[in-house]
């Protein structure tokens, strides 16, 4: 059973016999980095939905935020309908997320995005620099900024996560498992760094991994 955090809700309780699941659909970034987390986390808790990376098989030539947003507002439609059309409640409608980094790009542009996003009613889970903030504070703080770089971020990660077999964009189990509840307790401290009227794509570094664990997987513990 997914496990509940003080104070947290989860959107939907552990299935039950073979009673329906709510699906959610997310659209990665990284064709590695991202599945792998994802898949690593269904391994280690019972995930109360079923969740479904709608995009595994697309070129990274169609995996910028953009792409990511037009397929998803798409996706998101025509789910609506599908969820209209069957009935099914609040509790059980499909949720389309995306899950997109800063990695240097245009301030404006990534405004733009998240703001199409949030009136689409498509769900983001943003980082900056990149991902690897989140997994980084699976095993410490994190304080200053990264300009933008990625690599910076990445070299602050143990030699060991070079060494797993695919290197360092596969995820596993023993790099998180256990540490949810600090990581996301770290990542709280780290963004209120920042002042609430500052745009995210502003805010270095950040991220909101852990909404999409919560409120898209329904997990607030592994």
């Amino acid at each position: 059973m997914a496990k509940r955090a003080k104070g947290k809700d989860v959107l939907l309780p552990a299935p039950r016999g073979n009673r329906r699941q709510r699906a959610v659909f997310v659209f990665t970034e990284g064709k590695v980095t991202e599945p792998k987390y994802i898949e690593v986390v269904k391994a280690l808790v019972d995930v109360p939905v079923n969740v479904h990376i709608a995009n595994e098989r697309a070129s990274d030539s169609k995996r910028t935020p953009s792409d990511l947003l037009i397929q998803a507002v798409k996706l998101l439609e025509k789910k609506r309908h599908e969820d209209s059309k069957a009935g099914l409640p609040q509790s059980m409608q499909t949720q389309v997320w995306c899950i997109f980094d800063h990695d240097g790009r245009d301030q404006n542009e990534l405004n733009s995005l998240l703001t199409r996003a949030k009136n689409c009613g498509v769900e983001i889970a943003f980082s900056n620099p990149c991902f690897e903030v989140w997994r980084l504070l699976h095993l410490k703080s994190v304080n200053g900024a990264f300009g933008g770089v990625c690599g910076q971020v990445a070299r602050r990660l143990p030699q060991e996560f070079y060494q797993v077999p695919g290197g360092i964009k596969h995820v596993v189990s023993e790099q998180i498992s256990d540490r949810f509840a600090i990581a996301w307790k770290r990542a709280l401290e780290m963004n209120a760094q920042h002042p609430e009227h500052l745009a995210l794509p502003s805010r270095d570094p950040y991220t909101n991994v852990y909404r999409f664990v919560e409120h898209g997987m329904g997990v607030t513990a592994y």
